[in-house]
């Protein structure tokens, strides 16, 4: 069983993703740092976020998972996962694999992950989609702060967690 995965999120000081269905903190240069580190691989997707992506398509130039119990959901140039375990057979012989939300997605797939990349927002916005606190994981550390840069009034760096063992 694979435990290679890596995360990719954007999430405020208290760890906040999303609201509504769709991302509450947007920084255009978050959006370049996504597709560079997500543009070599496999990336897993909830249903629910592979909606909010322009025109609800998937990603371009990137094998997409799709993880949703809909039985009738299909998406044109993505392939669809009925549970953690399908998605990880999937990609069991892929190089690259990462995970993008949302919140359920993050949390299911978290045993799995051995890297976080965190755009860590310097803010608090209203949220009620969260990213499990990394912080407080046990197994878990920073190893890239990142150096703080500012976008359109929010402060923000793009940070590595990795997991122990």
């Amino acid at each position: 069983m694979r435990n290679d995965l890596e995360i990719v999120v954007a999430a405020d000081l208290n760890w906040g993703i999303g609201l509504n269905g769709t991302q509450t903190l947007v920084i255009p240069e978050d959006r370049r740092h996504f597709r560079e580190v997500t543009g070599r691989g496999t990336v897993i997707v909830g249903r629910r976020t592979l909606l909010d992506f322009p025109g609800g398509r998937p990603l371009k130039n990137r094998r997409n998972i799709v993880l949703t119990r809909d039985g009738s959901f299909h998406a044109e140039g993505a392939e669809t996962a009925r549970g953690v375990e399908e998605a990880l057979s999937l990609c069991a012989q892929d190089g690259a694999v990462f995970v993008i939300g949302g919140e359920s997605i993050y949390k299911a797939f978290l045993p799995y992950c051995r890297r976080a990349h965190v755009t860590r927002i310097f803010a608090n916005a209203e949220n009620d989609a969260f990213f499990p606190e990394l912080d407080k994981l046990p197994g878990w550390r920073l190893t890239d702060p990142g150096e703080e840069k500012e976008s359109g009034g929010l402060r923000y760096a793009f940070q590595t967690w990795e997991k122990d063992g």
